[in-house]
């Protein structure tokens, strides 16, 4: 088990090897160890090398002129400048904060980004200005659509926050896929297998083999199969990539760079690195926060205490992540073995011990 200071301050070197200016290094940091902390482990420290890979080949830029492009009161097109997602995607929501304390909702779209972490990291930064945050991105195709064979989408997550008075906020954030690819990564490391209607074969037939996408396979559409309701997975996967990527500049669908750095880059770009999209809402530019804050904590206690099946609680969003964040701050954060192993091979190359 490692503490969660241990595993930040261990991070943030990184990043300073890779040259970050220490703020962007503590702000990056903060956001890739959020995953860690609300037990979403694929989007943690397992992630970290593929960063510096990514650096390594050129794809990350670690000194980013973060820019507004283009604006309206109400709206903003940030360049990310190619810089390490992590970080340019909390400035380019904290502009959509900004938009909203003046005019009443603020929306950026980016382009020119990389992978930003948990989505609902950047959800949960409207929630301290009594704003409703919303954040999404496109990714690398894994994907196939209903009925396709072609890989054509990422996991494109989204994610809403939402303020409340006494209850904890509510915090959905999803992949518009059966499984995000780091649940595959995870079981991968773990040598088990998915569950069916998470991965198709090369011809389109569900499979358990979590190796699949290397042989050719791709990730399904929440959903996992028309029956189920992929094709709604797919319209959700689909709507991100647009808000994302068709309407900022960044790339799109089939042409989105892949996070892995031994993959070679898609030909003919449409656009300019990876696309995200945010979104801050304030409340009392709808009805006045206190009485709303009110109501969501009526509407969450209503959910929370609805009759469940047996041996069940039902929860409201957010919920899993909150209590994993309190448990681990105080027991520590777990890391697979192979994990841990990966660490420990990058902290030997920078002279940083885990």
């Amino acid at each position: 088990m490692y503490s969660y200071a241990k595993l930040k301050d261990f991070t943030e070197k990184i990043f300073i090897k890779m040259g970050c200016p220490l703020e962007e290094a503590k702000k990056g940091a903060e956001v890739l160890l959020s995953a860690d902390l609300r037990g979403v482990d694929s989007h943690g420290v397992a992630r970290l090398s593929g960063y510096v890979r990514l650096w390594e080949a050129k794809r990350i830029n670690a000194t980013p002129k973060v820019r507004i492009v283009h604006e309206t009161p109400s709206t903003a097109v940030v360049d990310g400048d190619s810089g390490l997602g992590l970080v340019v995607a909390p400035k380019a929501m904290q502009i959509a904060i900004d938009k909203a304390k003046n005019v009443g909702t603020g929306w950026v779209s980016v382009k020119g980004s990389n992978h930003y972490g948990i989505a609902g990291y950047h959800a949960m930064m409207a929630l301290e200005h009594d704003m409703i945050g919303i954040s999404m991105t496109n990714a690398s195709p894994l994907v196939a659509p209903t009925f396709s064979l072609d890989r054509m989408l990422g996991t494109n997550p989204i994610a809403v926050a939402i303020p409340a008075d006494k209850q904890p906020a509510f915090v959905a954030d999803f992949a518009t896929t059966t499984a995000a690819n780091g649940k595959l990564e995870i079981l991968q490391r773990k040598g088990t297998d998915a569950p069916m209607g998470w991965i198709q074969d090369k011809n389109g037939n569900q499979t358990p083999n979590p190796h699949e996408l290397k042989q050719g396979g791709a990730l399904l559409p929440l959903g996992g199969d028309r029956d189920h309701g992929s094709h709604k997975g797919y319209c959700l996967g689909s709507i991100v990539d647009i808000f994302s990527a068709v309407l900022s500049g960044a790339n799109y669908g089939p042409w989105v760079p892949p996070f892995v750095s031994f993959l070679p880059m898609p030909a003919n770009p449409v656009g300019e690195g990876i696309g995200h999209f945010f979104g801050a809402m304030r409340i009392d530019a709808f009805r006045p926060a206190d009485e709303f804050k009110t109501h969501m904590d009526n509407w969450i206690s209503t959910f929370r205490n609805a009759n469940a099946i047996v041996g069940e609680k039902v929860q409201i969003p957010g919920d899993y992540e909150r209590n994993e964040s309190e448990k681990r701050k105080t027991e520590g954060i777990y890391l697979l073995p192979p994990v841990e192993k990966d660490l420990k091979e990058l902290g030997d190359r920078f002279g940083i011990v885990l």
